[in-house]
C-alpha cells in the first residue's frame, strides 16, 4: 500500500511530452511512456483504492438493458442472436446504429470520467490524424493508456462480450477480429472541432456517443460514403448510441459549431493488424490488409460468440 501510495504522488508530478514532441512522434515521447508504465499502472491501482468508496466501479450494467439482455441470450445460446442483430438498424451497407449505453446510468459512467481527468495522473491523448487534446488511449497495448484496473475489467467485457460478437453477426469480422484497440475523443467548436474524410485501420469500428440527453451541441454531423452506390449518408450521434461499421467505409466529421460531443472509439482488428482486403486505411501508413473469401458464410453460430485464444500482441494504430 505504501508503495502504491508513492507510485500516485510521483505519477502526479511527472513532466507531460509536449503537443509539438507528441505530434512530430519524436522518440522521447515513446521513451516517456514505456520508462513510466509500470509506475502508471501502480499509479491507478492506488487511485482505485483511494478513491473504492466515492467512485463507480464500471460494468455492463452501464450498458442498455434491451442490448444486455440480447447479449447475455446469444452467449448462453448463440441460437437466438438475431435478437441482437434486430436491435441495430443499418444507415448503409456495413454501417449499423443502436443505442449501446443506459442513458439513465450514463451520468454514473461520465462522472467516472471525469474523476479520471482530476486524477492527475497523466494519461495519452490520441493522435492518429491529429492529437485530440481532451480524449485519452484505452487499450493496455497503448502508451499512457488508462490503466486502471476497474475499468480495464470494463473494456475487455465491452469488447469480448459485446463488440467482437456483434461485429461478426453485423460485418463478418470473424478472423480479423483477434486484436483491439480503443481511444476516446471530444470535440469542441475552438479545438479539435472535425476530422476530414478517412478509413479506420480496423476491420470493424465502434464509435459511442457518451453525452448527456441535455449536453446538446450542433454540427459535428458524420458522413459515411456508400462506395457501391456514390451516395454519402448524413448522420449524427444521440446521447448513448454507437454506429459500428467495417473499417474501410470512408466517413468525415463536419466542423462543431456549439457545445461538445464525447466518444468512446474502439477498433478491432487481426494478428499484426492484419485487416479484410479492400479495408486499407487512411488512418496511418499501414498496408497489412489480406484477403476474405466468403469466410463469413462458413461460420457458425456458436465460433461468433467465442474468444479468441490468441495472444495479445504489441501492434497499435498509433
Amino acid at each position: 500500500m505504501t508503495y502504491n501510495n508513492n507510485a500516485l504522488a510521483q505519477a502526479r508530478t511527472l513532466d507531460l511530452p509536449s503537443r509539438e514532441a507528441s505530434l512530430r512522434r519524436d522518440p522521447s515521447v515513446s521513451t516517456f511512456w514505456n520508462s513510466n508504465r509500470e509506475l502508471l499502472e501502480d499509479a491507478w491501482a492506488a487511485w482505485e483504492i483511494e478513491n473504492k468508496d466515492n467512485i463507480l466501479i464500471p460494468d455492463e450494467t452501464l450498458l442498455d438493458p434491451h442490448l444486455r439482455q440480447a447479449i447475455n441470450d446469444a452467449w448462453e445460446n448463440p441460437e437466438k442472436e438475431n435478437a441482437v442483430a434486430d436491435l441495430w438498424e443499418e444507415i448503409i451497407p456495413g454501417v449499423y446504429v443502436a443505442q449501446f449505453f443506459d442513458l439513465e446510468r450514463l451520468s454514473e459512467f461520465r462522472d467516472y470520467l471525469e474523476a479520471v481527468v482530476n486524477s492527475q495522473i497523466p494519461v495519452r491523448a490520441p493522435y492518429g490524424i491529429q492529437l485530440n487534446r481532451y480524449g485519452m488511449m484505452l487499450d493496455p497495448r497503448s502508451e499512457g493508456h488508462l490503466a486502471a484496473p476497474n475499468f480495464q475489467a470494463f473494456y475487455n467485457d465491452m469488447m469480448d462480450r459485446y463488440m467482437r460478437p456483434i461485429a461478426r453477426l453485423l460485418l463478418g469480422t470473424y478472423g480479423y477480429d483477434n486484436q483491439t484497440f480503443g481511444f476516446s475523443i471530444q470535440y469542441n467548436p475552438d479545438k479539435d472541432k472535425d476530422l476530414h474524410a478517412h478509413t479506420d485501420a480496423s476491420a470493424a469500428t465502434l464509435n459511442i456517443n457518451i453525452n448527456l440527453p441535455d449536453e446538446g451541441f450542433t454540427g459535428s454531423q458524420v458522413d459515411f460514403h456508400d462506395k457501391t452506390t456514390g451516395k454519402t449518408v448524413q448522420t449524427i450521434f444521440e446521447p448513448g448510441k454507437a454506429i459500428i461499421h467495417r473499417g474501410n467505409v470512408p466517413h468525415a466529421t463536419h466542423p462543431i459549431s456549439s457545445g461538445q460531443r464525447s466518444n468512446l472509439v474502439v477498433w478491432l482488428y487481426g494478428d499484426r493488424m492484419q485487416i479484410p482486403r479492400g479495408g486499407g486505411s487512411s488512418y496511418g501508413n499501414f498496408d497489412n490488409s489480406t484477403s476474405i473469401v466468403n469466410e463469413s458464410e462458413k461460420i457458425t453460430a456458436r465460433q461468433r460468440w467465442s474468444v479468441p485464444n490468441e495472444p495479445k500482441d504489441n501492434f497499435a494504430p498509433f
